[in-house]
């Protein structure tokens, strides 16, 4: 029998159908205006907190739609905008500084979908709306750090070659270095022309001892800025792939300034926090055998720091560093199973793994610390006039003694809540940033701009959807609404897969769609033409139908393929709205040829194949 399709065929056809629509469903719902609640450090969201919060909203009179207690967070949904925006005034002002408070836009998916993981495809920055941040670097921290490393580096290439001096200090100019003797002073010239010939290099004198200051050239610092920007872009890339921000854009502007749009972002407050966040370990020894007392006295010896633990007690600490943040190729957050408490698994490279190899071997059973370093912008008012500036923050967070020799593969224990643990095991993992940066610009896309937008790609959607439904059903009469009913399928599991990946649509996405609606229904173009054909050249309809599809496949294949060839090259290489374009490009022409080939095919056997006597086709 011609042109009937065995059973297994027509399952899978009502399968794909049935997921589609389900996994479709959600875009259909909505989402609720919220308010997502998170505890900073020593600060928990409980059930304590919600009564505290919702008997608050409602002596306010601020209707709240539903409340959800979730570990670590709990979510306040409104039926409006006016709503959540009046509430964030009155639980800031209940909770204090102690707990992060971000606005919110909540799927409104029924609970019969969640249980299938059904969810919403998300909707990029110019339909959702979501972060436009505009960050600024600090370029001279960052030559001023370059000026702190040679500092460090030049202390220990006097060292190694038995050179004397009297003191070594970083300047805000470069380096100075004040030696015992005119010979010294000459013996270090020459070493440091031959170690480092870019560094500029000018004697000094004072009332005891010759010296020389070292300083960066031009060029260097130059490029040390250049290199500052272009670490910093990196790092917030890395960033803000941890955070699982779908297409975000993240540029250069101008010579030390950045762009970040995060498109549809779940919680704002975090993603602000992580993306200016400086933080970082170090490593270093402990000075036990000096006392602590004695130093802060005034006494501090050569070669040593006071810190403080966050208790505030005091701590001496060598200035040597054996590890730091830059070295550390991955690190994950976890729970110690001696005692449950947070930690970070730290992995360093080769040089930062033998330093500390080498430390272990010469100092098991003596103390380690674990100094974690963190740079805050503070707004303060001087005169009436904001100033903004920036403070380090230098926190002792553990201090464990060396029971083994170990390498690069270690834990690092002391924090105070699994929240930190990830947060800071994030950082370390998408890498330090070269200098400090400073969120300057902060813009919220509304809701309202993403409202506009989406109607305006819906409207057109909807219309050059409409306008190929009446051709098709116009010129192709009963074949073409069946091509109609493959198009309007093919829709349906378009957003079914972009929901599915949880991938973004942008408005050039949804011009890959409506481009998709043009080349589905011209793959039907081709194969209903060449029925025509065969039906012209005295076939019989069903030899018509069958040498149509048959005919037709090899040139809709090639077509199809060239096309997606194509999108997989602008996915690959394209970047932002480019890649909103490939995506959905990319699924439609996959669906395409499902529904096209496999979806109006089928119909088309049910209609007139089997042993059914077709005297003419309507075509």
């Amino acid at each position: 029998m011609m042109n009937q399709y065995p059973a297994w065929k027509y399952l899978l056809l009502i399968f794909i159908l049935v997921v589609g629509v389900i996994y479709a469903l959600p875009n259909l719902y909505g989402a609720d205006p919220a308010l997502q609640i998170s505890g900073s450090r020593n600060n928990e969201v409980d059930a304590a907190v919600t009564t505290r919060l919702t008997s608050a909203l409602e002596a306010a009179e601020i209707p709240v739609k539903e409340v959800e207690l979730a570990p670590g967070k709990l979510l306040l949904r409104f039926n409006d905008t006016g709503a959540q925006l009046k509430a964030v005034d009155y639980i800031k002002s209940e909770l204090g500084t102690g707990y992060i408070v971000a606005l919110n836009l909540a799927p409104a998916v029924p609970a019969w979908l969640e249980s299938f993981n059904a969810l919403p495809m998300y909707l990029g920055l110019d339909l959702r709306g979501g972060v436009h941040f505009l960050m600024e670097v600090d370029m001279d921290a960052s030559v001023k750090q370059a000026i702190q490393r040679y500092s460090g580096t030049l202390r220990t290439l006097l060292r190694e070659d038995k050179i004397r001096y009297a003191s070594l200090r970083a300047e805000e100019l470069g380096v100075r270095i004040m030696l015992r003797s005119e010979a010294d002073r000459e013996q270090s010239r020459d070493l440091l022309h031959k170690e480092y010939p870019t560094l500029i290099i000018d004697d000094i004198d004072d009332a005891k001892n010759p010296g020389l200051l070292v300083m960066i050239s031009e060029q260097e610092v130059r490029d040390i800025e250049k290199f500052a920007l272009q670490q910093n872009i990196l790092t917030l890339r890395n960033r803000v792939n941890e955070l699982g921000v779908a297409e975000p854009v993240i540029t250069q502007q101008g010579s030390n300034r950045i762009v970040v749009q995060l498109p549809g972002v779940q919680d704002t407050a975090a993603a602000k926090r992580i993306l200016g966040a400086t933080a970082t370990l170090e490593y270093r020894a402990v000075d036990y055998e000096h006392d602590v007392q004695d130093a802060l006295a005034g006494n501090v010896p050569a070669g040593s720091r006071i810190y403080y633990e966050r208790s505030g007690k005091p701590l001496l600490l060598k200035k040597t560093v054996i590890a730091t943040g830059d070295q550390i190729t991955n690190a994950s957050s976890g729970l110690d199973q001696q005692n449950g408490s947070p930690m970070v698994n730290v992995s360093l490279d080769a040089k930062g793994g033998k330093s500390m190899l080498k430390f272990t071997k010469k100092n098991v059973g003596k103390p380690m610390a674990v100094v974690f370093i963190e740079n805050k912008t503070e707004t303060s008012l001087v005169d009436g006039v904001p100033v903004k500036s920036t403070k380090k923050v230098e926190e002792v967070i553990s201090v464990a003694t060396i029971r083994g020799v170990f390498s690069n593969r270690f834990q690092t224990t002391g924090l105070d809540s699994p929240q930190e643990a990830h947060e800071l095991a994030l950082l370390l993992r998408s890498g330090a940033l070269a200098a400090p940066i400073e969120i300057v610009e902060e813009r919220t896309v509304g809701p309202s701009l993403g409202k506009d937008n989406i109607e305006q790609g819906f409207k057109s959607v909807m219309i050059g959807f409409l306008a190929v439904l009446v051709f098709m059903a116009l010129y192709y009469r009963v074949f073409g609404l069946v091509a109609d009913i493959a198009l309007a399928l093919n829709l349906v599991i378009i957003v079914a897969v972009l929901s599915m990946l949880q991938a973004t649509l942008t408005m050039p996405g949804i011009a890959g769609i409506v481009l998709t609606v043009g080349m589905a229904v011209d793959a039907n173009v081709l194969i209903f033409e060449r029925i025509r054909e065969e039906l012209r050249n005295g076939n019989s309809p069903q030899a018509s139908i069958q040498a149509g599809y048959e005919k037709a496949f090899s040139t809709i294949a090639d077509a199809n393929v060239t096309t997606l060839i194509a999108a997989v090259v602008l996915l690959s290489y394209g970047t932002g709205a480019i890649k909103g374009f490939a995506v959905t490009l990319s699924i439609g022409v996959v669906t395409s040829m499902l529904t096209a080939i496999l979806g109006t095919r089928a119909v088309i056997n049910l209609i007139y194949g089997g042993r059914r006597r077709v005297s003419r086709l309507s075509i």
